[in-house]
């Protein structure tokens, strides 16, 4: 099981603007951060780690179940 951290490395950053930020709409943010997303481009991955100044794994925990 994958788990998108988003959630909580936004705190401090509005969604909206975010999202505009990494080409995606807020829609699709909130989904990511909800962890209901089945999928990620690899676009929207790069662009997440660009505005963050992170790395994939960062943002991406795997979980063994």
């Amino acid at each position: 099981r994958i788990i998108v951290n988003l959630d909580s490395i936004l705190l401090t950053n509005n969604s909206k603007d975010f999202a505009e930020i990494i080409g995606i709409i807020t829609a699709n943010l909130s989904t990511l951060k909800s962890g209901e997303a089945n999928a990620i481009r690899f676009s929207t991955l790069a662009a997440t780690r660009k505005a963050l100044d992170c790395q994939s794994s960062d943002i991406l925990d795997y979980f063994d179940e």
